[in-house]
């Protein structure tokens, strides 16, 4: 599986985006998704995950409340909606597929990454 993140930018504090991971085939379709962020020198951290059928969602703590995560299985493709976006919320954004159906948190969680899409919150 090849996974394409997109959407990045540089926004204003305050603002939104809108992510979109498109996977290469629909084997994704039965697959958890996740999205991670990570900054220079620091570890890849958990944003949010959902199951194959978008029954579960899970969220990091700092953007619960903010963030949204979705899938379209028809389009084998993830969105994470962003909202309220703040400073700290600046990082490399990745997605990511999971080895099973479920939601995760966790970095071991998944097999399959993509290569990453820059998000820059300016204050």
């Amino acid at each position: 599986v090849q996974l394409q993140a997109s959407g990045g930018g540089l926004v204003q504090a305050g603002g939104a985006l809108r992510l979109s991971c498109a996977a290469s085939r629909r084997t994704s379709n039965n697959n958890g998704m996740g999205w991670f962020r990570q900054t220079p020198g620091k570890e890849r951290e958990f944003v949010a995950a959902i199951s194959w059928n978008g029954g579960t969602t899970l969220y990091g703590d700092s953007v619960k409340g903010r963030f949204i995560i979705s899938r379209d299985n028809a389009k084998n493709t993830v969105y994470l909606q962003m909202n309220g976006l703040k400073p700290e919320d600046t990082a490399v954004y990745y997605c990511a597929a999971g080895r099973g159906a479920w939601a995760t948190r966790a970095v071991t969680g998944y097999v399959y990454w993509g290569q990453g899409t820059q998000v820059t919150v300016s204050s």
